[in-house]
C-alpha cells in the first residue's frame, strides 16, 4: 500500500537547501540579466552617448550580452554533465559577480561591452544546473513545484533591481549586484551533488556531456530545436517590447511618460506570480504541454492588445506589461519540458543550452527586427515602422513557438533515471 507524505515532509522536501540555494542564485542571476534594461538610458548618458546612440549602442551591448550567454551556456552545459550540477551553480555565480563588479567601473563603452560579455558567460549557467539539480534530487510529483520555485523566486531580482535603481546611480546597482552573489556563494553549506548524475559518473562507458551528440542523431536533434524555439516568445517580450518601452509607447501615442525600467518592473512583477501559476496549473493539469499551450495563446492575444493601446494612459500600458508577464510564466515549465526530455548524461548540457540559445536567439530576432524596421521606413513614417516591424516579429515567433510545442513528448510522469544512448 502507497504511504503519502505528510504535509510537513512534503514542504521539507520542498524547500530543501538545493532549491533555495538555486532559486537565489537565479535571483542575482535575473537582477543583473534585466538591471542593464533599467539602466541602458542613464548609464549609457553619463558615458557621453545621447538621442538615438543611446538606442543603437543599447541593442549592441545587449546583443554582446547575448552572445556571451550563448558560449556560457554551451560550455556550463557540457561542464554540468562532465564536472557535476554543482560545479556549474557555483562557478556561474561567481564570475558574473565579478564582473557585476568590474562594471561599476567602466568608462567606456569598450569597456563597458566586454564585461557585458564575461557577465553574459556567468549568466548562462545558473538556472540550467538549478533546474537539472532540483529535477533530479526531487520525487517526480514534486518537481513542477520546485523548478516554479526557483524561477518565481529567481525573478522576483527583476524587481529588486528596480527598486534598487530608483535610489542609487547605476555603479552602485552593478556593486550591489556583484555583492549579492558573493553573499550566496559563502551561504552555499550543506548542498549536495544530484545521486543520479554520480550513478551516472561511475559508469565509465556512458558517455556525459557531449554536446555534439545532440546533433548527430535525427530524433534527439529534433526534440532539442523544438525544446529552444518554445523559448521564443518570452525574450521577445523582454527584449523588445520591454527594454523598448519607451520608444514603442511614444510611437503609440501612449500619454505619460514610460520607462524601460518601470515597464520591466511591472513585466517580472507578473512574470513572478505566472511562474507560481503556470507550475501549479501544471500540477493540477498533470501535463505540460496543455499549460504551455494556454499561456502561449494567452501571450498571443495580450500582444495584441499591447499594439492596440493607441492614445491610452502610461497607466493602461504599465497594467498591460503586467499581465503580459503574467502570460509569460511558463519560463520556469519551459526549462523543466526541457530537462525531462533528456536522460541524465546529457540533462544538463541541455537544461543550460536551451534557455540560452533562447535568451542569444535576441540577437537575430533584434537584428531582425532593425531590418524590418528600416525596410519599412522606406514607406512608412519612422512610428509605423517602429511598430509594424515590433509587431511582425512577435507574430513569428509565437507562430513557432506554437508548431514547435506540438511535436513534443508530455513529460510529467516521465522517470528521469535513464541515459542517452
Amino acid at each position: 500500500m502507497e504511504v503519502l507524505a505528510s504535509p510537513s515532509s512534503r514542504i521539507k522536501t520542498l524547500f530543501s537547501a538545493a532549491v533555495i540555494v538555486s532559486a537565489l542564485g537565479y535571483f542575482v542571476d535575473i537582477y543583473d540579466l534585466v538591471l542593464f534594461s533599467i539602466i541602458r538610458v542613464p548609464s549609457l548618458k553619463s558615458l557621453g552617448l545621447s538621442g538615438a546612440a543611446v538606442l543603437d549602442t543599447g541593442i549592441y551591448l545587449l546583443n554582446v550580452q547575448m552572445a556571451g550567454m550563448l558560449i556560457g551556456g554551451i560550455a556550463w552545459g557540457v561542464l554540468g554533465d562532465k564536472k557535476g550540477r554543482l560545479s556549474v551553480l557555483f562557478g556561474s555565480i561567481l564570475l558574473y559577480s565579478l564582473a557585476n563588479i568590474a562594471n561599476g567601473f567602466v568608462q567606456t563603452v569598450e569597456q563597458y561591452a566586454v564585461l557585458r560579455f564575461i557577465a553574459g558567460i556567468g549568466l548562462a549557467g545558473e538556472l540550467g544546473a538549478g533546474v537539472t539539480l532540483v529535477s533530479e534530487i526531487l520525487p517526480r510529483e514534486y518537481r513542477g513545484y520546485g523548478t516554479a520555485l526557483i524561477t518565481s523566486i529567481g525573478v522576483a531580482g527583476a524587481l529588486l533591481a528596480w527598486l534598487i535603481a530608483q535610489g542609487f546611480g547605476w555603479q552602485t546597482c552593478f556593486w550591489i549586484g556583484g555583492a549579492l552573489g558573493i553573499v550566496l556563494l559563502i551561504l552555499r553549506i550543506g548542498i549536495l551533488e544530484s545521486g543520479m548524475y554520480k550513478k551516472t559518473a561511475q559508469m565509465e562507458s556512458v558517455r556525459r556531456g557531449s554536446f555534439l551528440s545532440l546533433f548527430t542523431n535525427r530524433e534527439r536533434f529534433g526534440k532539442y530545436i523544438r525544446c529552444i524555439l518554445i523559448g521564443l516568445p518570452t525574450w521577445y517580450l523582454v527584449g523588445i517590447l520591454m527594454t523598448l518601452a519607451p520608444e514603442l509607447s511614444k510611437a503609440l501615442g501612449v500619454t505619460g511618460i514610460v520607462t524601460g525600467g518601470e515597464a520591466i518592473f511591472w513585466f517580472y512583477l507578473g512574470l513572478t506570480f505566472g511562474n507560481i501559476a503556470c507550475g501549479a496549473l501544471s500540477q493540477a493539469m498533470r501535463s505540460r504541454k496543455k499549460v504551455l499551450l494556454l499561456f502561449l495563446i494567452t501571450s498571443a492575444l495580450l500582444v495584441a492588445m499591447y499594439f492596440l493601446q493607441s492614445g491610452a494612459s502610461n497607466t493602461l500600458f504599465y497594467a498591460i506589461s503586467l499581465v503580459l508577464g503574467l502570460s509569460s510564466g511558463y519560463w520556469a515549465l519551459f526549462v523543466t519540458i526541457a530537462a525531462e526530455q533528456f536522460g541524465t548524461n546529457l540533462r544538463a548540457t541541455v537544461a543550460t543550452t536551451v534557455p540560452n540559445f533562447v535568451r542569444g536567439a535576441l540577437v537575430p530576432i533584434a537584428l531582425a527586427f532593425q531590418w524590418l524596421r528600416s525596410l519599412l521606413a522606406k514607406s512608412n513614417t519612422d512610428s509605423d515602422a517602429l511598430l509594424y516591424s515590433a509587431a511582425a516579429i512577435g507574430a513569428v515567433t509565437l507562430i513557432i513557438a506554437i508548431f514547435s510545442l506540438s511535436g513534443l513528448a508530455e513529460t510529467f510522469d516521465k522517470d528521469l533515471d535513464y541515459i542517452e544512448t
